[in-house]
């Protein structure tokens, strides 16, 4: 593992000639962009992004969207009128007289100051509380936006690499919302401060304003300078934090800590710890001594500036062109519009990186519709009387030949239907599209005659159940797992224990150490890690459970021992003439019985029949018998 040394640079070099471990990263696009912005750049940007943060904390919430910009303008009206009000007090205080009448001259306006403080203070309470609030409200408005189309698309769109990195990116987007929109309000914040102050000191002296552009605007570049150097740092040491991440990974998770030891791989890993954090240490230590420079650069001008604002203050007060009060407000301004630009720098450098992530997210909603089924049907499907396939195609985005070519078939209520086939055949994709999972390029599905596109889908699934071998280890209980199969109407134990018993998994849950309320995830506390076997069994009950008129079973047993797997195609058998089951096996024997087997090769139907017709036939099918049966033979 080779270290990288702080001559990295922001900039990328072409793909093409990247190694993959050195490519750039979709997550890290805000901080690039921010890397290879010009200021001016991200000046102009501000407005949009702005604009576009106040709209999504409308939608969110529009009371809390009024408060915090009616607070923050009020707060920033309040700043104003307490400089005036700071400004009269010291009219009073330095009035000739003796002190009593200047304290008595000087308490209406120290009063006004104290009310006005009140009602900032307030008012920045009112803002904190409805900031607040907002940010959960944000953050379930986007991300409930998000995964209502994620859940919606059609099937094929994650076969396609645009979608699937379209998503990863709105994914990193809608954490970013949030960001956006707090920056978004703080610059706000920060911008209507300084506003305050330019307009106090307009009206105490014209000469003042000026004069403040010069005090603060120092400090102000080299803050933007520094998170720019910041920026193109963190940019440049991409490969080293994914090198310690993996890292991480590597020693400290529950995975490869079984080979770490084995190998004895303690030493190799702490060795290659300590050669990326050497190199990441002296580059932040680098990075530590420019942003020094840069800031005291910066803070030196600044504080020339500075000294220059009060030599020109001590001038007017000497030519009587400005009163003592007025400088000494000036002296406050100052420092009030350097504490507001502070907040400023910071946030339009966090706004505009983050901006990147939430463009990705708005864009990506804005392209959802391409990736949406098209409108669906009305009618209701009735019992399964029969379901017909006519001359289906379909071929993946990634590949040139069809996964399923010209298919037509039919199957009958009550029949038990098998598809037999090479790995690669089209089997499970033709499963799929007998689903409704998947629509086809051409040719028609028809559910008791009717097209499947005519039907209402929501009601045709429920009519079909799937087990796949392609399933997923949902991270509940077990009763929960099973149970899934009918979330619109709640199965009770009863029935989720019968389901279970017609897997062969009922006995295995209840050695559970909680029975049916095991969690099935060891990242729960007392969570549990079931074997294939025992998850391919919580699976088949699922499809038990729903008892659909069409159940659909894509190789059920393939990592069941011999007693659970007899058991299984007893419990299917007993579907037969009653219900309507659907069975893909590369195991033949337990398809002697099917009503009909069709014979997948190269994504055609090639052969169909009974099993003793295609045996006679002596053609695929029968071959792969005779292989298979060449293993309980001495033959």
């Amino acid at each position: 593992m080779t270290v990288t040394s702080d001559t990295e640079r922001a900039t990328p070099a072409p793909e093409a000639t990247v190694l993959p471990e050195l490519r750039s990263v979709w997550w890290e696009g805000g901080v690039r962009a921010r890397a290879e912005a010009t200021i001016a750049a991200v000046l102009a940007e501000l407005p949009k992004l702005i604009y576009a943060a106040f709209k999504v904390s409308w939608r969110a919430s529009r009371g809390r969207t009024m408060v915090i910009v009616g607070a923050t303008l009020g707060a920033g009206t309040m700043a104003t009128f307490g400089l005036l009000a700071t400004q009269q007090v010291l009219v009073g205080l330095f009035a000739g007289g003796p002190t009593p009448e200047r304290v008595r001259a000087a308490l209406p306006a120290l009063i006004a100051l104290g009310a006005l403080t009140a009602v900032r203070a307030a008012l920045g309470t009112a803002t904190g509380f409805a900031s607040n609030g907002l940010t959960p409200l944000v953050d379930r408005t986007v991300q409930r936006h998000l995964y209502e189309t994620t859940t919606r698309v059609r099937l094929e769109s994650f076969d396609q690499d645009t979608f699937s990195d379209e998503m990863e990116r709105a994914w990193r987007g809608c954490d970013s919302t949030t960001l956006v929109v707090q920056a978004a309000i703080n610059l706000l914040a920060g911008v209507v401060s300084l506003l305050a102050v330019a307009a106090a000191v307009v009206v105490i002296h014209p000469l003042l304003l000026p004069a403040l552009f010069l005090a603060t605007a120092p400090t102000a570049w080299a803050a933007l300078r520094a998170g720019h150097l910041q920026y193109q740092t963190y940019l440049a040491g991409t490969v080293r934090r994914r090198r310690l991440w993996l890292l991480n990974h590597l020693m400290a998770m529950r995975q490869p800590a079984a080979e770490l030891r084995s190998y004895g791989l303690r030493n190799f890993l702490l060795g290659q710890y300590d050669r990326v954090m050497t190199a990441e240490t002296a580059i932040q230590l680098g990075l530590a001594r420019r942003v020094t420079v840069t800031t005291s650069v910066g803070a030196a001008i600044g504080g020339v500036a500075t000294a220059a604002v009060y030599v020109l203050l001590g001038v007017l007060l000497v030519g009587d062109r400005i009163p003592l009060s007025a400088a000494a407000t000036g002296v406050i301004a100052v420092q009030a519009a350097q504490r507001a630009l502070a907040t400023v720098t910071f946030q339009v450098d966090r706004l505009y990186a983050e901006g990147r992530h939430f463009r990705d997210y708005t864009g990506f909603m804005e392209r959802a519709d391409e990736y949406l089924p098209p409108p669906a049907g009305d009618r209701t499907p009735g019992p399964l009387t029969g379901l017909s396939l006519e001359g289906v195609t379909l071929t993946y985005p990634d590949r040139d030949t069809a996964a399923v070519a010209g298919v037509s078939l039919r199957i009958e209520a009550g029949q038990m239907v098998a598809i037999a086939g090479e790995n690669g055949s089209g089997k499970s994709t033709l499963a799929a599209i007998v689903a409704g999972l998947r629509t086809p390029d051409s040719g028609v599905v028809r559910w008791n005659g009717v097209p499947t596109t005519d039907l209402d889908p929501d009601l045709l699934r429920a009519r079909i159940g799937v087990v796949s071998q392609e399933f997923y280890k949902w991270p509940f209980s077990a009763a929960t797992n099973i149970a899934m199969g009918e979330i619109d109407h709640p199965a009770g134990q009863e029935r989720i224990e019968a389901a279970a018993a017609k897997a062969v998994a009922h006995d295995m849950i209840v050695d559970l150490p909680h029975g049916y309320s095991t969690m099935l995830d060891r990242a729960f506390a007392q969570g549990q890690d079931l074997s294939g076997g025992q998850w391919q069994r919580i699976t088949a009950a699922r499809g038990f459970l729903r008892d659909t008129d069409l159940l659909i079973m894509d190789e059920p047993s393939s990592a069941l021992d011999a007693p659970a797997e007899a058991a299984l195609f007893d419990a299917v058998r007993a579907r037969h003439g009653v219900k309507t089951t659907v069975l893909i096996t590369h195991r033949l024997a337990n398809i002697r019985h099917a009503d009909v087997i069709y014979v997948m090769h190269e994504g055609r139907l090639v052969e169909q029949g009974a099993h003793d017709a295609l045996i006679a036939a002596g053609g695929l099918y029968a071959k792969w018998f005779r292989l298979q049966k060449l293993g309980y033979s001495d033959d």
